[in-house]
């Protein structure tokens, strides 16, 4: 969550991050035109908005199992309720926070993709259970 606060201020806006995706870029595919850059910009930009709420939204589902590993049995579903509600609260509070920042604006949409992070980071993390649960 600290990670994803400070990449909410200023340290994370698209002139701050461009100053090292465009070098990267451009030194994958050196002829790639401005158009294309700018929309690859754009790309690795919002798959880290999913890819970061994935993992937060894995993270807190992992820490309630382990919370409650001998106290409770096992209510895979009502982990991942929860850390998706908590995933997707906080990144409303982030994308609210984000308006605050001058070079930074909030976003419902950022906030359905960030929601959609978590539910690809959840069923991930189903599959992998499912997978390491099944006998041999």
């Amino acid at each position: 969550m600290a990670l994803i606060f400070c990449a909410s201020t200023d340290l994370g806006a698209p002139r701050q991050t461009s100053r090292i995706l465009l070098p990267v870029l451009r030194w994958l595919i050196p002829d790639i035109s401005a158009t294309a850059l700018n929309r690859a910009q754009l790309l690795v930009r919002k798959t880290g908005h999913a890819l970061g709420y994935a993992v937060l939204a894995v993270l807190i589902s992992r820490a309630r199992r382990r919370i409650r590993q001998n106290s409770e049995p096992p209510c895979l579903r009502r982990d991942a309720t929860i850390a998706f509600v908590l995933t997707v609260l906080y990144a409303a509070t982030d994308e609210w926070h984000q308006t605050f920042t001058a070079s930074r604006q909030g976003s419902v949409a950022d906030v359905a993709l960030d929601a959609t992070g978590a539910v690809a980071g959840l069923a991930l993390l189903w599959l992998w259970d499912r997978r390491r649960c099944r006998p041999s």
